[in-house]
């Protein structure tokens, strides 16, 4: 499974990723190539846009169900939004 803290930083900020786990085996990019590129120099694919309507939307998850390494992720737009400090530490209203 992908991991978000793992992701390339290359990756467009949203939905999908692509970890470091990848094996740059090119069926992302075959699959929506809309939407994944490779890095040239790295050799490994990103996501270079994040879908736009439902079609692309479902070929990036037919990528990511199809890896055959597990590095595509869906939930970079949750895992953005989660804070970065465990619960025990953040502040509450009305403390401090």
């Amino acid at each position: 499974m992908a991991a978000f803290e793992n992701r390339y930083p290359e990756n467009q900020t949203g939905k999908f990723y692509v970890d470091d786990q990848c094996i740059d085996c090119d069926l992302c990019r075959e699959t929506a190539p809309a939407n994944f590129t490779r890095n040239e120099d790295g050799g490994y694919s990103y996501v270079y846009k994040q879908p736009t309507s439902p079609d692309e939307a479902a070929l990036c998850k037919e990528a990511m169900e199809g890896c055959p390494v597990e590095a595509i992720g869906c939930d970079g737009d949750q895992a953005a939004a989660a804070p970065s400090q465990p619960a025990d530490q953040q502040s509450r209203p009305g403390s401090g």
